[in-house]
């Protein structure tokens, strides 16, 4: 009898802990399918396999070979792994070469945990989006979206771990933009995903804060990326204030305006919703064998050092490469 209690007991406990969101594991996705939120473990939250600049009307997987990226790709992937990295973010978006299936064969064979992504990249005037995204409204393209956290993307299988839109600098924000704006925030709200804009400055990130705050969502859903283009650090407290995440993600290209940057989150008490990471890689089809491909070794070889010399600590690395993403992209 006391057999049946305890499992009766136990279905009870697991019937609740299904119902109850609070008592539920955070997932997100990879491209190897959804893991726990608490292991990425060491995350790079801006990096790139594979980018074609060709344009949306021009972009295609004839005009390069898969096993030509891997061979490429992977032993700068399996170095940066010898540092600790358990996690990267492919920002790599949709009609730039954003490839799934790549993506997971490198992570099968680097054993890092690749994140793709849903959206669409509207900076340079629209010349990366499809003729579809000047004719469809904000729902109809968080439709889209939609369809690819639940069903996979382009019938892969493969599911997005995060919206990925860029804009561009405009004072007001254009039409499109807008647009994109909106419509990952309605993918927000159904999804979870959070929206990761490439943006530039304040100026234009608070005009994208601003449509999300009047659908009433709240900033802690957006990531100012290329936050480093900011000159007035100011802005960086009044987006952290509003709980924006500050993504500082351009260390494979430079170094000095990051330890400046890094340098004042820290003395301000905000270190706490910076992102930092390297926009490196990556395989050009358009260059032959690839390209030349920015490692993504800069923080640890460079940054690391050049801010330990001012006071950082290991408890700050942690915070920044392991505590931080987990909380900006959880749910």
């Amino acid at each position: 009898m006391k057999h049946f209690l305890f499992l009766g007991l136990s279905f009870l406990l697991l019937s609740f802990s299904c119902s109850n969101p609070k008592s539920q594991t955070t997932y997100i996705n990879t491209v190897t399918g959804p893991i726990p939120i608490d292991s990425m473990g060491l995350t790079l939250i801006h990096e790139h396999m594979l980018v074609d600049f060709i344009g949306a009307d021009s972009v295609s997987p004839e005009r390069y070979s898969q096993e030509a990226v891997i061979a490429k790709v992977l032993p700068y992937l399996l170095e940066v792994r010898k540092y600790g990295v358990k996690t990267i973010f492919d920002c790599t978006p949709s009609y730039l070469a954003k490839d799934p299936v790549l993506l997971r064969k490198l992570s099968e064979q680097s054993g890092i945990q690749l994140i793709t992504n849903t959206g669409l990249y509207g900076t340079q005037k629209g010349r990366f989006l499809p003729d579809y995204a000047f004719t469809e409204t904000a729902e109809e393209l968080s439709e889209r979206w939609i369809d690819e956290y639940e069903n996979g993307i382009e019938g892969t299988g493969i599911k997005p771990g995060f919206i990925k839109i860029s804009v561009n600098e405009d004072d007001p924000l254009g039409e499109m933009d807008s647009k994109l704006v909106r419509a990952a925030g309605l993918t927000f709200e159904q999804t979870g995903l959070k929206i990761y804009s490439h943006t530039g400055t304040w100026n234009t990130a608070k005009q994208e804060v601003a449509i999300l705050k009047e659908m009433g969502i709240d900033p802690s859903a957006f990531v100012w990326v290329h936050a480093q283009a900011e000159q007035d650090f100011q802005n960086y407290q009044n987006a952290a204030n509003l709980g924006v995440w500050i993504s500082m993600d351009g260390i494979g290209w430079s170094l000095d305006e990051y330890v400046e940057r890094l340098l004042f989150a820290k003395e301000n008490e905000i270190l706490d919703q910076v992102l930092i990471s390297h926009d490196a890689g990556w395989y050009d089809p358009a260059k032959p064998n690839g390209g030349d491909f920015v490692p993504f070794t800069n923080i640890f070889e460079k940054l690391m050092p050049a801010l330990n010399a001012k006071g950082f600590d290991e408890d700050d690395w942690k915070m920044l490469l392991e505590e931080n993403p987990k909380r900006a992209f959880g749910n």
